[in-house]
């Protein structure tokens, strides 16, 4: 397929980028002249219409993964959707018009790329990216790839199957709200239980949860009934051991970890593309924090919020001009 593209399409683009690591309210600054990334054969130009934060951007910023990072300067932002406005030469999936979406890096930690997705253009893999599901709006869409991903890996890695049952650690947080769906319809759980502070309780069951869990008023390990997968997203492997059945398996995305599953997302768009019937149809649904919807010039505020960890589903940059 040979290049194609729009014809307005400046050198130059907005963006949000950081030259040293540190915390985000002191080196993200706001760029209105960083040049557009130019597109390889397996590549597709995204017109981005909406972002969402995660917290591996801060941590990243903070320099936490600085042995295995692409040096700064950094545009920041691995979650996407938007318009293809441009496709590389080698690019037999998506068409210049076409939505889409996704987690533009592959490998979450090593060496992921330094023009990221908080900015009017971004470049990807055509094989990261999905079409948005015609029922979702571009900052749903947005909020969904690393974590719905995430969360099927997880399960996946756990064994979970039909007929098991699972606690989730951090239900309500952006990945949570998704392992709970996901437990609940694409796997086929026969029980679902998840962590939550008080207010956040309903959430968890109109998600899906049989069971929710008030954290600030009794300890999930005390419970009678143990369960053949827990999945912990906040920190928790260690206790999740003392409510996993004999033979059931811990999973988590927060290190240290032993002697539960660990694991860093390895991003792919058949995963997104797996679930297509599940979005499409309602059964699973993107949640964004009532609070988290910022404008692109807010984005700072959007990291100040993200990091209190307090957030309930995700933190989305929605429009981005």
């Amino acid at each position: 397929m040979a290049s194609a593209s729009f014809d307005s399409i400046p050198s130059l683009n907005k963006a949000w980028i950081y030259s040293e690591y540190g915390k985000s309210g002191d080196v993200l600054k706001f760029d209105e002249n960083v040049n557009v990334p130019q597109v390889k054969e397996d590549q597709v130009l995204i017109k981005v219409v909406a972002a969402a934060l995660n917290p591996v951007d801060f941590k990243r910023m903070l320099g936490l993964f600085k042995a295995i990072d692409s040096p700064p300067p950094t545009v920041v932002g691995y979650d996407v959707a938007g318009v293809v406005v441009k496709v590389g030469s080698q690019v037999k999936k998506f068409k210049v018009g076409d939505e889409v979406y996704g987690d533009i890096n592959e490998a979450a930690l090593e060496k992921p790329k330094n023009h990221g997705t908080l900015a009017e253009y971004t470049a990807a893999e055509e094989r990261l990216l999905a079409l948005k599901p015609k029922n979702l709006s571009f900052a749903e869409a947005a909020s969904l790839p690393l974590a719905i991903e995430t969360a099927y890996e997880g399960l996946e890695r756990a064994e979970l199957s039909a007929g098991k049952s699972v606690l989730v650690l951090g239900g309500a947080g952006g990945v949570g709200t998704q392992v709970i769906q996901l437990a609940k319809h694409a796997f086929g759980a026969s029980k679902v239980a998840a962590t939550a502070s008080t207010g956040k309780l309903d959430l968890l069951r109109g998600l899906g949860a049989d069971l929710a869990i008030d954290y600030t008023k009794e300890n999930f390990e005390d419970l009678r009934e143990k369960f053949d997968v827990v999945y912990d997203t906040v920190g928790q492997a260690e206790r999740g051991l003392k409510a996993v059945k004999e033979g059931g398996k811990v999973v988590t995305i927060v290190s240290p970890a032993p002697p539960a599953i660990l694991f860093v997302l390895t991003s792919t768009a058949s995963i997104l593309e797996k679930l297509e019937p599940y979005l499409e149809s309602g059964k699973v649904k993107p949640v964004i924090d009532p609070k988290g919807q910022f404008p692109f010039s807010k984005t700072l505020e959007a990291f100040v919020y993200l990091e209190t960890s307090r957030a309930t589903g995700k933190v989305v940059i929605y429009p981005i001009p």
